[in-house]
C-alpha cells in the first residue's frame, strides 16, 4: 500500500522530511534563503507581468 502511495504521488509526513534532509544536504543552510528569495522575486515578477497583460487587454477591449 506504501509503494502506491508513492506511485500515485501522494507525499506523507514521512516523505516531506525526507525530501527536506536531502535539500539541506544539497545545499546547505546558507543557499536556502537565497533560493527562496529568488523564487520569490520570479513568482512577483509573473503576477506583474500577467497583471500588464490583463490591463492592457483591458484597454484593448475599451478601445473597440
Amino acid at each position: 500500500m506504501m509503494s502506491l502511495n508513492i506511485i500515485l504521488g501522494m507525499f506523507g509526513p514521512w516523505q516531506i522530511a525526507l525530501i527536506v534532509v536531502v535539500v539541506l544536504l544539497l545545499f546547505g543552510g546558507k543557499k536556502i534563503p537565497e533560493l527562496m528569495r529568488g523564487l520569490g522575486s520570479g513568482i512577483k515578477e509573473f503576477k506583474d507581468a500577467s497583471k500588464d497583460e490583463e490591463e492592457d487587454n483591458a484597454k484593448i477591449d475599451d478601445k473597440k
